[in-house]
């Protein structure tokens, strides 16, 4: 029993750093809310954080240079679109309701399964068909069903609809790149993320923010101990685990924020949101089985990190 207990070993470590990964993400609300409280507001969170992420994370790159001859193009991509995944889920968690924009954001699936049969002419399999119904269902109970065809979305709803497109088309470009090391991703989504968050800050008609000392101290803070950490446990899961296991894992990170934004947020989860949640959350579990179906390793279902 010994040679087995020690072949499953490397798998329960990467099970545990990908639950702790989700757990980040799931919680980040938290910090980004908090932040208020210290006078530090908008995008300028993302911009630093994020930005001196990439900084600490730069020298695990180094190794990994001359993987990337010819590779400039796809790294922009992935950068565009996790960065833009990325800046606009956090922007809109900062200023939206918790609850909304997880469930939002979460319809991921059902655009990675259209980019996939787009882009990778990939077949509408039976289950990735129930699985497009069921989260298509989700989506208009979460919007509040009939109401849907009478109110219009709200600029975070559009924000957070985004972002999981993002996320999705992402995911085709990573299995393009299946080959990038997962760092050069990171440092690519995380770059991403502070780039485009700065043209958001810029496009505000607000003066950007000038920072104090304790407010550089607390997002240096933030970016060392929260979005460093989050961003490795969840690249060191998902590299070591198959595309259909590490998705089921990571949907952890949308019960995790959903509960803590009701539990210690104080957010109110309506019987429609309910119901649209467990419809997407279902969705989500179908798509991540019929990948490992498809046992595909070139999916590597992750923006963030994730968030």
């Amino acid at each position: 029993m010994a040679p087995l207990s020690l072949t499953l070993q490397p798998q329960q470590k990467a099970i545990s750093a990908l639950l702790l990964g989700s757990v980040f993400w799931g919680l980040f609300w938290w910090p980004l809310k908090s932040l208020g409280m210290f006078g530090i507001h908008g995008s300028i969170v993302q911009v630093y954080a994020f930005g001196l992420s990439v900084l600490l994370m730069l020298p695990f790159v180094r190794g990994s240079l001359v993987q990337l001859r010819g590779k400039s193009g796809l790294i922009l991509l992935i950068a565009a679109l996790g960065g833009w995944a990325t800046a606009a889920l956090v922007a809109s968690l900062t200023e939206g309701s918790v609850v909304r924009v997880m469930l939002l954001f979460y319809l991921a699936p059902v655009w990675t399964i259209l980019a996939a049969r787009i882009f990778l002419g990939e077949a509408f399999t039976r289950m990735r068909i129930i699985a497009l119904a069921i989260a298509l269902a989700g989506l208009a109970a979460t919007l509040g069903g009939p109401e849907i065809f009478t109110t219009p979305l709200s600029a975070m709803d559009l924000l957070a609809l985004s972002s999981g497109l993002a996320f999705a088309l992402n995911n085709v470009a990573i299995r393009v790149g299946h080959g990038l090391p997962d760092t050069v991703r990171a440092v690519a989504i995380n770059g991403g993320c502070a780039l485009i968050s700065l043209g958001f800050l810029l496009w505000d008609e607000q003066p950007v923010q000038m920072l104090n000392t304790t407010q550089i101290g607390i997002l240096s803070a933030l970016s060392l101990l929260w979005v460093v950490p989050g961003t490795l446990a969840t690249f060191y899961g998902v590299a070591r685990l198959d595309a259909g296991k590490a998705a089921i894992l990571l949907l952890a990170e949308l019960v995790v924020g959903v509960f803590s934004a009701v539990l210690i947020g104080g957010e109110h989860l309506s019987a429609q949101e309910i119901v649209g949640g467990i419809l997407i959350l279902t969705a989500a579990v179908i798509e991540a089985r019929s990948e490992t179906a498809a046992h595909d390793p070139g999916l590597m279902p992750i923006v963030k990190a994730t968030l």
